[in-house]
């Protein structure tokens, strides 16, 4: 029983660091216009995302890639995202919180 729930813990922490480091896989695509640690407004017309809630991060995200989100970059995020699965977005935004 013991065993059991090592085991059971060990996976829980495996899943979690998959997911942390899917989420910094994920935002290397969007360094280049972000930059390393969100502290760049994309192509000088975005918001700064450095440490934004997971939350705002996922309501953005989910918004731009049903198009109901965004002003000047909505159509070249549209296009970022489109590819993003709900699981992706939030390991992202998770990993966007973090970012000092």
């Amino acid at each position: 029983m013991k065993t059991r729930k090592i085991l059971l813990g060990l996976a829980v922490l495996g899943l979690t660091t998959v997911f942390a480091n899917n989420g910094a896989k994920i935002y290397t695509a969007c360094a280049a216009c972000h930059g390393v640690n969100g502290e760049k407004a994309a192509l000088g017309k975005s918001k700064v995302i450095k440490s934004w809630d997971s939350k705002k991060t996922i309501a953005a995200l989910e918004g731009y890639k049903k198009g109901t989100y965004g002003g000047a970059m909505k159509g070249v995020m549209k296009g970022q995202v489109a590819r993003l699965s709900s699981e992706d977005i939030k390991a992202v935004a998770k990993h966007i919180e973090t970012l000092k």
